[in-house]
């Protein structure tokens, strides 16, 4: 069965209706795709933060992750985020298995460099899929939190984008962003219209001239990194739309589908 990453951001995952979580099972139960949801939780890391009296600082969009930070930020990631979304799951009578990067090593995960000024925040090595094939073999939605671990058994915190990229790739998998738009928007002389595509250089373009910033900025040059990485498909879509996900996976025209520009290759895989 042919696999499908939805990557639901932490801004978005408490807003999500009823009927996106029974769109998953359906999708599962029918056969027509196996979903495996990787998901964030920014606002949610933010909120305990300040809760616990732990400063943080951002270092180039990044957040600085130093121990005490990683703790939290594993807290709310793997303890109630992914508990969350497993919950809302079954709710709908689907089976869903909660795990993070580091369970069974899933994501082996590096410093983006030595002495970075950003702590433990770590870039995917390597992702080892055994256990989410294992998963979905015994008929389980794997729900992933993007935390990794190394040799030695350091935990990182990893951007949710780029680990749901990594997992996209190592499964030949599309990918799916989820947002509580209809996709990248334009506003031409008073009217609102949503892209049906968009090029890399189209986006960039887009960006230059400011018709591209705020919460959509990362969702576009995630879905570009992913293609990057050897992702065939990658799409934005408004997860508030009932049957947003079944009309894409039928071939609508529905949120704004993201391609690479025909010269540009892979990264090396």
């Amino acid at each position: 069965m042919k696999k499908l990453i939805i990557k639901c951001g932490g801004s978005i995952y408490e807003k999500l209706p009823a009927s996106f979580y029974e769109d998953i099972v359906t999708l599962q139960r029918s056969g027509q795709c196996q979903p495996i949801i990787v998901h964030g939780g920014g606002p949610y890391i933010t909120t305990a933060l300040n809760k616990y009296g732990v400063k943080t600082t951002f270092h180039e969009g990044l957040r600085v992750t130093s121990s005490e930070v990683l703790d939290i930020v594993e807290m709310v990631l793997s303890g109630t985020i992914n508990k969350q979304i497993v919950a809302n799951l079954k709710k709908v009578k689907g089976d869903s298995f909660g795990l993070s990067g580091v369970d069974g090593q899933l994501i082996q995960a590096a410093p983006i460099s030595e002495n970075h000024p950003l702590g433990f925040v770590g870039e995917v090595q390597r992702v080892q899929t055994d256990i989410v094939e294992h998963l979905t073999e015994q008929g389980y939605i794997p729900v992933i939190s993007p935390l990794g671990i190394d040799d030695n058994g350091q935990k990182y915190n990893i951007n949710g984008d780029v680990a749901a990229a990594a997992i996209a790739q190592e499964l030949h998998a599309n990918i799916c962003f989820i947002s509580d738009v209809p996709g990248i928007q334009l506003e031409e002389e008073g009217l609102t219209t949503v892209l049906k595509t968009a090029s890399h250089h189209q986006i960039e373009s887009m960006i230059t001239e400011n018709k591209i910033s705020g919460g959509m900025l990362p969702k576009v040059n995630a879905a570009l990194e992913s293609l990057k990485f050897g992702v065939s498909e990658a799409i934005i879509l408004n997860g508030l739309d009932p049957n947003s996900l079944l009309d894409y996976l039928n071939g609508k025209e529905v949120g704004t589908k993201i391609t690479l520009d025909k010269e540009e290759t892979f990264y090396a895989t």
